[in-house]
């Protein structure tokens, strides 16, 4: 029998990815009330143990279902991602870079790409200042409910600020990004150290022209279509990663912190969303040359991945095919994103910008104006340096507040909604990538193929 014509299509994954979303916040959800409206958790373990077990202690239903069920699914996913991320971004930029044909040509792309960022992420800073100092959010915090906040996470802020002092500074953070050893750097997943290897064979492979040169081409080539290959069977999973990850996070805060912060938090989102929706749309159209309503449309796949993992490097793959689905440039696509996953981070420059001015005020440390440009340069640098990983940008924090002279220790009281937080700055971070691709990309087109093979 020949198949119905009718026949349903299957899901879109974006739409998957969507549900899982919902519903593993939701359920997280009507768990948190439940724990805090009378019935706690451990109590009702402590019935199911009663009612049926023997012998064996049982803890709370919601610690062993988070730590033995949802917790490790989504470490074990983004795992895998991370697996392969550095093959995928190592093949993926030196088959960009090796495809621009002539070092004029990567040189174009490569400042106008550069160009795009600090204008980009100068704008996003700027927007966030501005925001910060009108509403004023540290000036209206409540000082008993901050220092209890900062009490609980007393122990993890003071780790972070360590971090931010043994973090390379100055000269040395530049002199940094070149490995003496490229396999420690991939190892310590010293990324920006990988992707000036990768620039290094990139040039390479365009200055020298060889037979040897060609079949390396093709080996690499090779690596990133394996790469993606195993990458797409992996995304498969993102929808119940998602569940898991949403579970995870409203199960445990619920919309407390939300509140508790919520002059704080409306300051953050609005910024990025003003940026995102109006400040990017403009560019997608004037200088992109593209609908933003069908941009954001092709985008939204890595959007909600993005905005679920809270990660850039881990959403890097299916960028990757959502710029081909845009049909941009995949020598374009390749170079721009695999170097904006870590170096195009307007969402994070704008959030370490409000973050320093609303501690600032809520210490009453009065930063001049010529102190928040201060800010918002250092912002600007540490949005291009900062790791594409899960609460990258937190070191990079507590070491600007240093600078200016406010207790870094105050990053304790925006830890509880760091990660919703980073979350809507990483989808930032993501859509703000295949933007500037999109842009680099007008007027351009893939020579063919036996262009290449020449």
């Amino acid at each position: 029998m020949s198949e119905t014509p009718n026949a349903r299509k299957p899901l879109p994954l974006h739409w998957k990815m969507a549900i899982g979303f919902l519903a593993g916040l939701g359920l997280g959800l009507i768990v948190y009330a439940a724990g805090v409206g009378g019935i706690s958790w451990a109590q009702l373990g402590g019935q199911a143990c009663e009612a049926g077990a023997t012998g064996w202690r049982c803890e709370s239903l919601l610690k062993l279902f988070t730590e033995v069920i949802t917790g490790p699914a989504g470490e074990i996913f983004l795992r895998l991602i991370f697996m392969l991320v550095i093959p995928l971004l190592f093949s993926a930029l030196v088959m960009g870079v090796s495809e621009m044909g002539d070092i004029r040509s990567f040189g174009r792309v490569g400042w106008r790409t550069l160009g795009l960022t600090v204008v980009m992420s100068g704008l996003a800073v700027l927007l966030g200042l501005v925001m910060v100092n009108v509403f004023q959010p540290g000036a209206g915090m409540d000082p008993a409910q901050a220092q209890q906040l900062m009490s609980e996470n007393a122990e993890r802020a003071q780790s972070i600020v360590k971090g931010s002092t043994d973090a390379p500074k100055g000269i040395q953070m530049l002199v940094s990004i070149v490995p003496s050893n490229v396999v420690q750097a991939a190892a310590d997943d010293a990324i920006l150290a990988v992707m000036f290897f990768a620039l290094m064979i990139g040039v390479g492979m365009v200055l020298t022209k060889s037979k040897a040169v060609d079949t390396l081409r093709d080996g690499i080539q090779g690596l990133f279509e394996i790469s993606m290959t195993l990458i797409g069977l992996v995304i498969k999973l993102a929808p119940y990663a998602v569940f898991c990850f949403m579970f995870n996070l409203s199960s445990q805060f619920g919309w407390d912190l939300l509140f508790k912060l919520a002059k704080y938090v409306a300051v953050v989102v609005s910024a990025l969303a003003i940026h995102l929706f109006v400040v990017y749309a403009l560019a997608i159209k004037f200088i992109g040359g593209r609908s933003p309503l069908q941009f954001f449309k092709g985008a939204q796949e890595a959007m909600v991945l993005a905005f679920s993992t809270a990660s850039s490097n881990a959403t890097l793959p299916t960028a990757l095919r959502v710029a081909d689905e845009l049909k941009l440039p995949r020598r374009i696509s390749r170079f721009v994103l695999t170097v904006g996953a870590t170096a195009n981070q307007n969402g994070t420059a704008l959030f370490e910008g409000v973050t320093v001015i609303f501690l600032a005020q809520f210490f009453g440390v009065d930063l001049s104006l010529g102190q928040q440009v201060m800010v918002m340069l250092v912002c600007i640098l540490g949005g291009i340096g900062t790791a594409g990983v899960p609460s990258g940008s937190l070191p990079v924090v507590a070491m600007i507040c240093a600078m200016v002279k406010v207790p870094p220790e105050g990053i304790g009281l925006i830890l509880g909604v760091n990660h919703f937080l980073d979350m809507c700055r990483t989808t930032l971070n993501v859509t703000g990538d295949i933007a500037i691709a999109s842009m680099v990309s007008r007027g351009v087109e893939d020579p063919p193929a036996e262009t290449l093979a020449d």
